[in-house]
């Protein structure tokens, strides 16, 4: 069945490969990217190939929540319904760690973006069928600093970059907890594959961008996961298993959560 389906980060490694592959079945994208002139050839480089003149894109500045916020508000203006949110975007090394908000980038990018997108396209994807979120997690987690996220103790690129995705692993727990109408489920795409940051970053990779990208499409798409919300698919090992033990506080869960809630708005 088609879908609409709201694409982030397209414009690089796994999730460009995901773009083309879900192009091909025919579905409505929205694709995101922060580049408007790269965003742009890629929409049409996938029109040209694919066929599929449904493709649209969606500029926005991750590392800026106001952006995030235009860009929502525009989506909510042109569309009917969200059928799939793919959380794609992150980042890990970086010259500028640090956002005009005077939050850790890798935070921002990681994990108040992706939190306040889906928070606020929450009434596009209410008006779906059969809904889901799919986020970017990563093998890489660490307890959350909130000191860390407001730059009061800076951190090595790694650790940012694992608290960030930790925190985003919560955060989809707590999304799928509360809205059990929508599947949400956050999953390791694969450690080391075969992408530009992966080799910058470094210097080498284990497997196929191919592997990420197969496994963010199976869990976007097909049936047999209707049951899965609320879980964490890992594809080092290539299935559903315990996420870090922090997922599972509730206290810790809440405090994060509601000083979230306090930095974007």
């Amino acid at each position: 069945m088609k879908k609409t389906i709201l694409l982030t980060w397209a414009t690089d490694g796994i999730w460009k490969l995901l773009a083309y592959k879900l192009a091909d079945g025919w579905h409505t994208l929205y694709l995101h990217g922060r580049n408007e002139k790269k965003l742009q050839d890629i929409v049409s480089d996938i029109q040209s190939e694919t066929h599929n003149t449904e493709i649209f894109s969606c500029v926005a500045d991750f590392s800026d929540l106001d952006s995030v916020k235009n860009m929502t508000q525009k989506l909510l203006q042109e569309l009917s319904h969200i059928d799939i949110v793919i959380n794609n975007a992150w980042i890990f090394k970086t010259q500028h760690e640090q956002t005009t908000q005077w939050y850790d980038v890798r935070f921002v990018v990681n994990y108040l973006a992706p939190y306040l997108l889906t928070h606020d396209i929450l009434p596009l994807l209410k008006k779906s069928e059969n809904p889901r979120v799919i986020n970017l997690s990563s093998a890489a987690q660490a307890p959350v600093s909130l000191d860390a996220l407001l730059w009061k103790v800076q951190l090595w690129a790694s650790e940012a970059y694992a608290q960030s995705k930790l925190a985003l692993t919560m955060w989809s727990f707590y999304f799928a907890k509360n809205n059990l109408d929508i599947i949400t489920i956050a999953v390791n795409p694969g450690s080391l594959l075969n992408t530009k940051m992966a080799n910058e970053v470094y210097g080498q990779h284990w497997s196929s961008a191919d592997k990420g990208r197969d496994i963010l499409y199976n869990l976007a798409l097909w049936e047999e996961h209707e049951n899965d919300s609320w879980k964490y698919f890992d594809n080092d090992s290539g299935r559903f298993a315990e996420a870090h033990s922090d997922t599972y506080n509730f206290d810790k869960i809440e405090d994060l959560i509601s000083n979230t809630e306090r930095f974007i708005h």
